[in-house]
């Protein structure tokens, strides 16, 4: 082939380079803590049931209480507090779980299922896991960290496609530095091995577990719901939500309908609701044998009306998504509606298996550890970056690749960044206003052109 009709598809190596910098430059940090986070949350079952040690291996001896007392004692611990969700017990030794909604906030109340004693309570979004996964999604900065954690996402893409260009041997001389590192040798060519091998081994992973995350985020997220009911002409219900203050705004609406549903004609005067009679929940002690009998995988919950003149739900919330169910009952506990994974849209359904690999519940502990390795392999090559950054940079200089003489546009690689511009639309975006930012400004001022490597040699 004639080597300037290939530098009409790619960019020549420097400029591939140069993309790479300030990519990683942008991402690293972030990809450290997302790497970080996400290796934690993986674990979520089984830090989850260490925290609840205490509460799953009670000494229960004789018959337990009626499920419709263990709400009330939950209640009784929430003053003003309605019943959100009872989730059923998968052993005769664990404590009862309530979900109990009060102003805007939802408590999980741990209650002995004989003696009815209240053990403990904790505000369900401050849970440590729940934390983590905000820690994790937008940083607890709320909108503007969902933002930033997906504008690393978006240049983690090209950050990793670039990597993968700059990889491909072009003169291949065995498969040492290219499928697996030397080792034995030292200095640069170490840790450069180390980076572009460790990269090569884990991009596919880490690109399936940026694309699989982009539907909480808060821009990509939000955007694909409005293009969804845009194409339905009505609201569409997600099994996922998009960033803290749409899932906080979700909560509060079930939980208003629920308080409507359960007090409906008990207003006093003043507007105020009057509290539930002693048998508001008496249901549910007819629910609850069908409702196990029906064997959902954990957690289960069964959930009181939303609206007045509704049903008890049942409904799955296991990690690995494929196995959730929804149900509905009717006053004799007869499944009066049911929608299983299989049954919803293909585009919940895509997303659905993508959420619970990214969040290693798909198929049990190889997930998990799957997902560790090429957490860790990113944390491998952010660091083999920054060391060979670190040892080839020069003092008052950032250290980027000088740039090379300017070439004829590569248009392949002009058509894919416009096609990861539209698919990602803050990539797209970001890189327009870097640009602009460095053409108008940068280029202009000797000495941050000179500092930043935009200065031809």
């Amino acid at each position: 082939m004639d080597p300037s009709l290939d530098r009409r598809r790619w960019p020549r190596y420097r400029t591939l380079w140069r993309w790479h910098f300030y990519a990683g430059l942008f991402c690293v940090p972030l990809v450290l803590w997302l790497a970080l986070t996400g290796s934690l949350y993986l674990f979520k079952p089984q830090i989850e049931a260490w925290l609840d040690r205490d509460y799953d291996h009670l000494p229960v001896r004789g018959p337990l209480a009626a499920p419709s007392a263990q709400v009330a004692a939950a209640l009784a611990a929430v003053p003003g507090g309605t019943l959100n969700a009872y989730e059923l017990p998968t052993a005769r030794g664990q404590a009862a779980r309530v979900l109990v909604a009060h102003d805007a906030r939802l408590w999980r109340v741990y209650v002995d299922p004989r003696t009815l004693r209240v053990l403990g309570k904790v505000d369900e979004n401050r849970r440590p896991m729940r934390v983590l996964f905000y820690l994790h999604g937008e940083l607890l900065m709320g909108r503007a960290g969902s933002m930033l954690v997906e504008l690393a996402a978006c240049w983690g893409v090209a950050m990793l496609l670039t990597g993968l260009a700059l990889w491909w041997p072009r003169h291949w001389r065995g498969a040492g530095g290219v499928l697996y590192p030397r080792l034995g040798r030292q200095g640069r060519l170490f840790w450069r091995d180390l980076h572009a091998v460790s990269g090569v081994w884990v991009s596919l992973f880490a690109l399936f577990l940026i694309v699989s995350g982009l539907p909480w985020s808060q821009n990509w997220g939000g955007l694909l719901k409005q293009a969804r009911e845009l194409a339905a002409g009505h609201e569409v219900r997600q099994d996922w939500t998009v960033g803290r203050r749409q899932a906080l705004a979700a909560q509060r609406r079930e939980a208003e309908g629920q308080a409507h549903a359960m007090h409906a004609g008990m207003a006093m005067p003043g507007g105020a609701m009057a509290p539930p009679p002693a048998d508001a929940y008496a249901q549910m002690d007819r629910l609850l044998p069908r409702a196990k009998s029906l064997a959902l995988a954990p957690p289960a919950l069964l959930s009181p009306p939303d609206h007045p003149g509704g049903r008890w739900k049942l409904r799955s919330e296991a990690g690995d998504r494929t196995q959730r169910v929804n149900l509905a009952f009717d006053a004799d506990g007869a499944v009066v509606d049911r929608v299983d994974f299989a049954q919803r849209p293909l585009i919940d359904r895509m997303v659905g298996v993508g959420v619970a690999a990214h969040e290693g519940q798909l198929f049990g502990w190889p997930n998990q550890l799957l997902g560790l390795f090429t957490a860790t392999g990113l944390s491998l090559v952010c660091v083999s970056a920054v060391l060979l950054w670190w040892r080839r940079r020069t003092p008052g200089h950032l250290g980027a690749p000088p740039p090379g003489e300017r070439s004829r546009l590569a248009l392949g690689a002009f058509a894919l960044i416009v096609l990861l511009g539209v698919f990602l639309p803050l990539f797209g975006l970001s890189l327009l206003l870097v640009r602009a930012i460095e053409w108008l400004w940068l280029r202009r001022w000797p000495r941050a052109a000179r500092f930043l490597g935009l200065a031809r040699a």
